[in-house]
C-alpha cells in the first residue's frame, strides 16, 4: 500500500474531508438562502412600487416635482458655494463689534465733511422711539418681517408679480433683514453672487439675534439722506429732535425716506417728501396698525422740516474712506480705539465741483449717448492720496460705489503698460518704426478702429492713434525678447509676452484679476477707476508706485494721533527707470496735442495720458495726469448696455477737461516728468451751473506750495523771535 493510499484511509483525513464538505454545504445553502430572500424582498419592493404607480396627469406632477426637487437641490448647493465668503465676515464673537467704529472725518482743510459709524451714546433703544414709528417702518418696508425667517417668499413673490405687471423693477422684495446684512457685511453692487451671500447672512442674522436686535441695528446704520445714516441723525437733521419725540406726520417722512433717500429728503424735494407720507400713513392703515381717523390729522397737517440749505456730502468718498478706516483698525493699527477722527485728503471744493459736473454733463448728454452711469478719481501723483472720489450718478439712488467696487474693461487706456513693457526690454524707443498691419495668434485677429491700418509708423504715432494691432505684435515681440529655446511659435511668444505686461501692470499697483487672455494687450480685461488712476499716477510722478489712499492722520478721542500715513508706511518706491517713463510721457502727452484725447487739452498745463474705449462701445474712459493730479474718468451702464457710439476721446475727455481746469486754477504747478515747468499758472474757468442744480461751489482754493509754506513759516518764526527779544530786553528809552 502507497503512501498516499494509507493517507486517504486514516482517520484525519476523513474528518478534514468531511469538514470541508459541511464548508462547502454551508456557503452554498447560505448563498441559496440569500438569492431566495432578495428576490422575495425585491418582489415584495415591485409589489409596493406598483401600488404607488400612476398614469396619466399625476405621473406628469411627479416627474415635474422630482426634476424640480433635483434642480433646487443643486442650485442650492451652487448658491452654498458663493455664499461661503460671506460667512468669514461673521467669524468669532466679534462680528458686530468690528462695525462699531465711530469716525468724524475732516477734509484737507480741516472742516468736518461727515461721519461713518455709530457711538452708543447716539443709538435710541426702539423701546423708547413712538409705536407709531416703529409700525411706519414695517408697515412701508416688510410688512412679515415678524413672520418670516430672514427671506420673504410671499413678498419675494409678490415683488415678481408686480414688477412683471409692471415690465420693470417697480417694488422690491428684500427683506429687513437682508437690507441689513447688506450694510453690515456686503457692498452694493448688483450682481448675483451678492444677492445670493445676502440672502445667506439674513438667515444667518435671524438665527443668532432676535427680531428687536435686527431691527435696532438696521434703524442705526441705514442710510436716510443728507449724508446722515440712522433714524436718530435723520431725525436730528431733517427735523432738530429727537427721535424719540417726533410726531406721526414727522414718523412718516422718516419711514418713506429709505426707499429713495435722495430723492424723498424734505430738504431736497418737499412735495416729494409729503407725497410719500401720506403713502406711508395709507400703508399704516392697510396693514392694520391705525384707522383713517388715527391718520387724519398727520394728513391734513404734514410734517415741515427745519429751514437747511442745499447741503453736500461727499458721501462716495467717506463710503470709502470709512472702509480703509474699517482695515486699518482690523490690522491692529489703530490699537482699542473706537471713537475716531479722520484727517483726510478729500479737497471738498474740488468733490462738489467734480460731482455736480458729472451729474450736469449726464444730464445733458446722456440721453444722446445712451450713458447713465459715471466714476471718476483724482489723486495726488507724489503720494497717492485721493482728492476726489466719484462713485456714480446719484448716491441716494444706488449706494454702489463704481470708482471702487465696479470691474469694467478699460479698452485702449491700457495700452500704455504693454507700450512700457516694450520699452523695458530696451529695444524700443518712441521713434522705433513698428508695422501697423492685420495679425493674428490663432484664430483670434483683431483688428483696429475702423479697420484701417497705417503700415509703417514710429511708436508714438501707434499710441497716438490708439492701434489695435501694433499693441498686440508688441506683446508677442515681448515674449520674443524673452524667447526660450524651442518654443518660439507666435502663440508661445504671445503668451510669454502677455505674462511680462501683467508683472508691470501688478508693478504699478493694479491687484485685481488679470486673466491671460489674448485680448488682454487692448484692455479687455477687468480693472476698476481707482487701481487704474494708481497706475497712472506711476507716469506721473517719474516711475513710483503709489497706493491710492484717503486717510492722512487719525486721531483717538483723546485727540491723540495713532495713525499716520507718511509716518507709518514706506515713502513711494521706485519701480521703473525715470528715462523710459519720460518716453512713456512723452509719447502720452502727444495722445493728446494731436490723437485721441484732444478735448482733454488744459491752457497753460502741460497733460498726457490715453483714451479707452471697450468693443461694443460699452465703456469708456479717459486718463489723464498733470505733474499735479492724476485723473481718471469712466462713463457707462451698471447693466453693461452699450453706449451710443461714445468714445473715450468724446464725453470722457470733455468731463475730464471740465473738472480739472478747476482743479489746476491758482495752484503752483508742477511739470510733467522730462518736461521744463510750465510759465504761467492756471485761470479760473468759468463755473456753469444749471437752474436745478443750486448755486456752483465756491472758487477752488489757492493752495501753497512746500516752498512757500516754508517760507511763511520762517517769516513767522523770526517774528516770534524779534517779539521774544523786544519783551526780554530793556524798556524803550
Amino acid at each position: 500500500m502507497s503512501v498516499l493510499d494509507r493517507l486517504r484511509s486514516s482517520r484525519l483525513y476523513k474528518r478534514a474531508s468531511r469538514a470541508l464538505l459541511e464548508i462547502d454545504a454551508f456557503f452554498d445553502s447560505s448563498m441559496f438562502e440569500s438569492g431566495e430572500r432578495s428576490r422575495s424582498a425585491y418582489a415584495s419592493l415591485i409589489a409596493f412600487m406598483d401600488r404607488l404607480h400612476v398614469s396619466g396627469w399625476r405621473r406628469l406632477l411627479v416627474e415635474l416635482f422630482c426634476e424640480g426637487s433635483n434642480i433646487a437641490v443643486v442650485i442650492g448647493l451652487i448658491a452654498l458655494f458663493f455664499a461661503i465668503p460671506a460667512f468669514e465676515d461673521t467669524a468669532g464673537a466679534d462680528w458686530l463689534k468690528k462695525e462699531d467704529l465711530a469716525v468724524t472725518f475732516l477734509d484737507s482743510y480741516g472742516q468736518i465733511v461727515g461721519r461713518r459709524g455709530i457711538k452708543h451714546d447716539d443709538s435710541v433703544p426702539i423701546e423708547q422711539m413712538p409705536k407709531y414709528l416703529i409700525d411706519a417702518v414695517i408697515a412701508t418696508e416688510d410688512r412679515r418681517f415678524f413672520e418670516h425667517i430672514g427671506i420673504d417668499f410671499v413678498g419675494v413673490f409678490r415683488a415678481l408679480m408686480v414688477d412683471a405687471k409692471a415690465n420693470g423693477v417697480v417694488q422690491g422684495g428684500s427683506s429687513l433683514t437682508q437690507q441689513l446684512a447688506k450694510n453690515i457685511f456686503l457692498s452694493n453692487e448688483r450682481t448675483l453672487t451678492r444677492k445670493v451671500k445676502e440672502a445667506y447672512l439674513a438667515l444667518w442674522l435671524e438665527g443668532h439675534l432676535t427680531k428687536r436686535e435686527i431691527l435696532q441695528l438696521y434703524l442705526d446704520r441705514v442710510y436716510m439722506g443728507g449724508g446722515t445714516f440712522g433714524i436718530q441723525a435723520a431725525s436730528q437733521f431733517y427735523f432738530g429732535k429727537s427721535v424719540r419725540d417726533v410726531s406721526l406726520a414727522e414718523a412718516a417722512m422718516l419711514a418713506g425716506l429709505f426707499k429713495a433717500p435722495t430723492k424723498y429728503a424734505p430738504h431736497v424735494n418737499l412735495p416729494a417728501a409729503r407725497a410719500r407720507a401720506n403713502e406711508v400713513l395709507n400703508n399704516l392703515v392697510d396693514a392694520g396698525y391705525l384707522t383713517e381717523g388715527q391718520i387724519y390729522a398727520a394728513v391734513r397737517n404734514p410734517a415741515t422740516p427745519v429751514a437747511r440749505g442745499q447741503t453736500y456730502s461727499p458721501d462716495w468718498y467717506l463710503d470709502w474712506a470709512y472702509s480703509e478706516v474699517h482695515q486699518l483698525s482690523a490690522a491692529g493699527k489703530l490699537g482699542n480705539n473706537r471713537v475716531l477722527t479722520v484727517r483726510t485728503a478729500l479737497d471738498s471744493n474740488l468733490q462738489q465741483y467734480a460731482d455736480m459736473t458729472i451729474a450736469n454733463q449726464l444730464r445733458e448728454f446722456g440721453p444722446g449717448y445712451h450713458v447713465k452711469q459715471s466714476a471718476m478719481v483724482i489723486l495726488d501723483p507724489s503720494t497717492g492720496a485721493v482728492r476726489t472720489l466719484i462713485g456714480g450718478q446719484d448716491y441716494g439712488e444706488s449706494q454702489f460705489n463704481r470708482a471702487t467696487d465696479a470691474m469694467r474693461q478699460p479698452g485702449s487706456s491700457f495700452k500704455p503698460i504693454v507700450y512700457l513693457t516694450a520699452l523695458l526690454t530696451g529695444k524700443y524707443k518712441p521713434t522705433t518704426v513698428v508695422l501697423d498691419a492685420p495679425v493674428c495668434i490663432g484664430n483670434w485677429c483683431p483688428h483696429n478702429f475702423g479697420n484701417k491700418y497705417m503700415g509703417n509708423v514710429p511708436l508714438i504715432t501707434a499710441l497716438t492713434h490708439s492701434l489695435n494691432t501694433v499693441a498686440v505684435r508688441l506683446s508677442i515681440a515681448i515674449g520674443a525678447a524673452n524667447s526660450v529655446p524651442g518654443h518660439n511659435n507666435v502663440y508661445e511668444e504671445a503668451k510669454r509676452g502677455r505674462a511680462k505686461i501683467i508683472e508691470t501692470a501688478r508693478k504699478m499697483g493694479i491687484s485685481t484679476p488679470l486673466p491671460d487672455t489674448v485680448s488682454l494687450p487692448i484692455g479687455a480685461d477687468d480693472v476698476n477707476v481707482i487701481e487704474m488712476s494708481g497706475a497712472y499716477a506711476t507716469f506721473a510722478n517719474g516711475g513710483k508706485h503709489i497706493t491710492p489712499h484717503a486717510a492722512v492722520e487719525i486721531y483717538n478721542s483723546h485727540g491723540d494721533l495713532v495713525y499716520s500715513y507718511q509716518r507709518d508706511n514706506p515713502p513711494p518706491r521706485q519701480v521703473f527707470d525715470k528715462d523710459k517713463i519720460i518716453d512713456m510721457v512723452t509719447m502720452m502727452r502727444n495722445v493728446v496735442q494731436d490723437g485721441t484725447a484732444q478735448r482733454a487739452k488744459l491752457d497753460n498745463v502741460d497733460i498726457a495720458g490715453k483714451t479707452g474705449t471697450t468693443n461694443g462701445f460699452k465703456d469708456a474712459w479717459f486718463n489723464g495726469y498733470s505733474g499735479n493730479f492724476v485723473g481718471t474718468i469712466w462713463f457707462g451702464n451698471d447693466d453693461d448696455t452699450p453706449t451710443d457710439n461714445m468714445t473715450g476721446g468724446s464725453l470722457p475727455a470733455m468731463t475730464w477737461h471740465i473738472i480739472m481746469a478747476y482743479a489746476h486754477q491758482g495752484i503752483e504747478l508742477k511739470p510733467l516728468p522730462g518736461l521744463p515747468p510750465p510759465p504761467v499758472a492756471v485761470k479760473a474757468p468759468p463755473v456753469a451751473a444749471t437752474a436745478d442744480a443750486g448755486p456752483p461751489p465756491p472758487r477752488h482754493p489757492a493752495a501753497l506750495s512746500r516752498h512757500s509754506a516754508d517760507v511763511l513759516a520762517g517769516i513767522e518764526t523770526a517774528a516770534h523771535n524779534v517779539a521774544s527779544n523786544r519783551q526780554d530786553g530793556p524798556a524803550p528809552q
